[in-house]
């Protein structure tokens, strides 16, 4: 299998993965989306958000009534909730786990939110819950974990 092709399989690529979000995010703060408020929010032009929709639209993630406000289908939503949760399990292990600076950690799980796979996510959210499950046992591991760290070249 090559490998580097499986970049270009994704679903969604990382401008639309924000598009969708901030569509999400819009219609929880105000109760509808628009173009407009999307290229507010995205600080990009109505037009760049006009062109990212056509794809999202066409590929049943973004619908839009008669007044052009614009809503997430049902996998819209879903794949916007998987999104967050990959985004937030992401920062998680960068920082709490792995002791990334949380605002380098929350960079990072934004570039990779949308390209980790679903069976990699819930390897993560089971490697999670093991920490959270007992915290004075998770906190020794990542303990541990960094004082070896600390010797490696």
């Amino acid at each position: 299998m090559d490998i580097w092709k499986e970049f270009d399989q994704n679903v969604i690529t990382h401008s639309a993965a924000h598009h969708l979000m901030a569509i999400d995010d819009l219609i929880g703060r105000l109760g509808y989306a628009r173009v407009s408020d999307i290229a507010r929010q995205l600080n990009i032009t109505r037009g760049s958000v006009s062109i990212s929709l056509g794809p999202l639209k066409k590929a049943g993630l973004v619908e839009q009534d008669e007044n052009r406000h614009l809503r997430l289908s049902e996998r819209g939503q879903a794949l916007v909730a998987a999104i967050k949760t990959k985004r937030h399990l992401m920062q998680r292990l960068l920082a709490e786990v792995l002791g990334v600076e949380p605002d380098q950690a929350e960079i990072d799980a934004c570039k990779l939110e949308h390209l980790l796979s679903n069976e990699t996510a819930q390897r993560l959210l089971s490697f999670m819950r093991f920490l959270d499950s007992e915290p004075d046992r998770g906190r020794e591991f990542v303990e541990a974990w960094r004082a070896s760290d600390e010797h490696c070249d």
